[in-house]
């Protein structure tokens, strides 16, 4: 979720502040107050383009930042695999652009590419309206919606898992054919070393635990010698410390009866006593465990030695010796296939036949999701100024297998009856693909993965009580998604859970939250007609939403 944005020498805004809450959010203004350029400045925090013309007049750099929550899990492992991880559960974006053009990314204040600025930002925030930042234009965007809609994202993993197993199998029956003698030859040497590392059996952890227990059998005498100088000196020596600490603190206990100032000092004596009695335990335990036998430190040296001796050898560090048997077997198993060629054409087939069964289960799933899909759109569609329209998943076959499966997703709408599917991307109307996106979100929206999204111009060419619907559906949508929108519309503003104005004044834009007053009166300006009449329609719009 989007809880901060800041914006500084941006286009017309001098400085702008905004923190948004959960729920719907509307932005609302007169036209050419700034409203969208808030969105822009959003859109260029997640990758968009960006120039030298975004620079304010009269600024050397705009500069541009926001805060989310960081609620995805897989996208936490992104950051901590980037080197771009920051403080637990948020994700800081900042954005530079100065009067040459030249931008700066930043995520959680390390340096960013703006690759992964925009990587960053698809699985923050998704905007919908005339900008480029849209997911649902993305062919791999709408396989992944129609995947999270079928509840298929565990089979699609499965799926791409299968077809790299086999391109793989593959490419090795196909390179073993070309080079027999050569992996005769390296299969050989690894089987050396596989032989050779199995009669050594290295154990995970095992160089850790053994270089302890040698530390401990080499020093055995000095610790043993130590544990025994300080049990003398505690206890059994002339002078032990116990024996004299008891006889100071009984001392001054009988003294304290006379003045209680020396109390304090009794309880601290006290105190060290208990406490030096419990080290006196610690050490009688302690000098009975300490080892001293020859025999067992030759054996641990010996197997240290044998450890250093084949990580020498093999190039890795003793702890990795473990893993590396592990990395040589299945090279081994691999080398073993290639040189038999049966062997490998029938694991090649396996693999196929593997990669076939899921993809066709996932070709099944998708089919029902995107007739579902359809349907459901479609539906939503009628109440969203788009009466007749249709809305359909066009599942065809692809040319070769591959990772995603053995189909191509593409989302296609008719906005009038009269009119043919056509592909999403090409819709001409920026209101209508709003519109339209608006519909597959509140249909898809458990499950996308996206926390935030952003509507721009959804209003465009409607009114009345299709803008009311719209309101409704937009605040039905933030209760799943923190949903933010640009509107013209009083009936879509007064359904926000929060509402910011957007002013201008000259080159100065002014961004603030309204309070019930400040709503009223904003609602009633965009409302027109007289004043009494404007207020009395907004206080009825605010309370009825």
């Amino acid at each position: 979720m989007l809880r901060a944005l800041e914006a500084a020498n941006f286009v017309i805004i001098e400085r702008a502040s905004l923190e948004f809450g959960a729920g719907f959010s509307v932005l609302t203004g007169e036209t050419g107050a700034g409203k969208s350029i808030l969105v822009d400045a959003i859109e260029l925090l997640v990758g968009g383009r960006g120039d030298a013309s975004l620079v304010r007049e009269g600024a050397e750099r705009a500069e541009l930042s926001a805060e989310f929550d960081l609620a995805d899990r897989s996208f936490s492992a992104w950051l901590e695999e980037a080197g771009l991880a920051g403080d637990p559960g948020i994700v800081l974006l900042r954005r530079t652009i100065d009067r040459a053009g030249r931008s700066r990314c930043f995520i959680n204040g390390h340096a960013a590419t703006l690759a992964q600025l925009k990587s960053a930002g698809e699985h923050l925030i998704d905007i919908h309206g005339q900008h480029e930042h849209q997911s649902l234009l993305r062919s791999a965007a709408q396989r992944a919606l129609i995947d999270s809609h079928a509840g298929a994202q565990d089979l699609v993993a499965q799926v791409g898992d299968a077809y790299r197993c086999w391109q793989r199998l593959q490419a090795l029956a196909e390179e073993a054919e070309k080079n027999f003698a050569q992996r005769e030859a390296e299969r050989c040497q690894i089987q050396d070393t596989v032989t050779e590392l199995k009669r050594l059996a290295p154990r995970e952890g095992e160089w850790t635990d053994i270089s302890a227990q040698h530390t401990r059998l080499q020093h055995g005498a000095s610790l043993l010698g130590g544990a025994q100088s300080a049990l003398e000196a505690l206890e059994e020596g002339d002078g032990a410390t116990l024996a004299q600490l008891s006889a100071v603190s009984s001392r001054l206990g009988a003294l304290s009866a006379h003045d209680d100032h020396l109390k304090p000092v009794v309880e601290l004596l006290e105190s060290a006593e208990a406490q030096a009695h419990e080290a006196l335990r610690a050490l009688r335990q302690y000098a009975s465990r300490v080892e001293l036998d020859p025999e067992a430190l030759r054996e641990v040296e010996a197997r240290i030695e044998a450890l250093h001796a084949a990580a020498r050898k093999h190039r890795v560090r003793p702890e990795n010796l473990p893993q590396l048997l592990a990395d040589q077997e299945k090279r081994l198993h691999e080398l073993e296939l290639a040189v038999n060629a049966e062997a490998l054409r029938r694991e090649v087939a396996s693999a196929q036949a593997q990669y076939n069964n899921l993809a066709k289960n996932l070709s099944a799933k998708r089919r029902a999701a995107a007739e579902a899909l359809g349907k459901a759109v479609s539906a939503a569609m009628q109440q969203l100024a788009m009466p007749g329209g249709r809305f359909g998943v066009k599942v065809s076959a692809t040319e070769e297998p591959a990772p995603s499966g053995l189909e191509e997703i593409e989302f296609e709408v008719a906005s009038h009856p009269s009119l043919p599917l056509r592909p999403l991307a090409k819709v001409a109307s920026g209101g209508e693909l709003s519109r339209v996106s608006l519909a597959i979100q509140l249909v898809a929206a458990k499950a996308s993965p996206i926390g935030t999204l952003v509507f721009d111009e959804v209003d465009t060419g409607i009114g009345g009580a299709v803008a009311e619907t719209i309101g409704r559906a937009l605040r039905k949508l933030g209760k799943d998604r923190q949903v933010l929108c640009v509107t013209h519309l009083p009936q879509v503003a007064a359904s926000g859970n929060d509402q910011w104005s957007v002013s201008r004044s000259g080159t100065r834009v002014k961004v603030a939250r309204l309070d019930r007053a400040a709503r009223i009166a904003e609602l009633a300006r965009m409302l027109g007609g007289t004043e009494t009449t404007a207020r009395k329609h907004a206080t009825g719009l605010l309370d009825a939403s």
